[in-house]
């Protein structure tokens, strides 16, 4: 049965190359397998349908024969009487067809697919299905999902052995080929969908960490070294003097690692807590500091 590739992308008969693009990108970031509500089987008719009528040649002989193909060979000569020199089909020529293209019925050329061709008379025209995906999510902590990792799955009494890049977002699909269930075109793919815990402390930005850091108010104008904790374990860091609220503090190369082994930085939001109660001698010391100007 021919389908309509132009009603399965949602687009008009005279649909530009740019409608017929547009129309597959959305539909595509719709429907792709990767996605929680995924649809693998909407998504290759969606690729089918723009692999061909975003081909001018294989739109033309789409919009003159339908997605079947080319039939009625023979101009009403008898039926299929063997392959005599390239004879075949009622006395049709087949052994220009590597060599030439042929011709419309409007005078214009298209291209014959010879496997799908003998594949309809013979049977065999349609690969065999493969066996259909399997989708297990995951759950990562935060800094599993930041360094990346190995992680063992047991998968129809298999372990399998997935590779988890660093950086690594939530919600994020990794294709495993050939670890599916089985089936006569072979075995379908693993899906491994990625869930990541939320930190207490930090957050991603790209390739950097994010974090916020209390400060005294004494700690911001005199400044200080102070030990922080990180996910590459503790560090000592140095407080400016005079360091203001919500200023970031940059340290280097303590971010997210990319497949080259180089990595973001870690930034510090300052936040500087105010008091709301003071002593009558801090009262008075600051009064003295008011004295001076600050």
């Amino acid at each position: 049965m021919s389908k309509d590739y132009y009603k399965i992308l949602g687009i008009e008969k005279n649909a530009s190359k740019d409608d017929i693009k547009k129309a597959f990108r959305k539909l595509a970031h719709e429907h792709h397998p990767d996605k929680n509500q995924g649809n693998d089987t909407k998504f290759k008719e969606i690729n089918e349908a723009y692999t061909t009528l975003s081909d001018d040649q294989k739109r033309q002989q789409y919009d003159t024969f339908g997605s079947a193909g080319p039939g009625g060979f023979g101009g009403g000569q008898g039926g299929f009487n063997g392959f005599n020199g390239g004879q075949g089909f009622g006395g049709f020529d087949f052994s220009g067809f590597a060599r030439q293209q042929a011709q419309g019925g409007n005078g214009q050329s298209f291209e014959f697919d010879l496997g799908d061709l003998f594949g309809d008379f013979f049977g065999g025209g349609r690969r065999p299905r493969r066996g259909a995906n399997i989708t297990v999510d995951v759950q990562l902590s935060f800094k599993e999902s930041v360094f990346g990792l190995e992680k063992e799955l047991n998968i129809n009494k298999e372990k399998i052995v997935v590779t988890i890049p660093s950086g690594i977002e939530n919600g994020q699909g990794l294709r495993v080929q050939g670890k599916g269930e089985d089936g006569p075109g072979g075995k379908g793919d693993l899906i491994v969908r990625i869930w990541v815990e939320d930190h207490s402390v930090f957050r991603k930005e790209g390739m950097n960490l994010v974090m916020e850091l209390k400060l005294k108010l004494t700690t911001a104008l005199l400044g200080a070294t102070v030990d922080l904790e990180t996910l590459d374990g503790k560090i000592e860091l140095k407080i400016p003097a005079g360091t203001t609220h919500n200023e970031i503090l940059r340290v280097k190369q303590k971010g997210v690692p990319d497949e080259r082994g180089r990595r973001g930085d870690l930034l510090i939001v300052t936040k500087v807590e105010m008091p709301r109660k003071v002593s009558k001698t801090a009262q008075k010391l600051i009064e003295e500091l008011k004295k001076e100007g600050l």
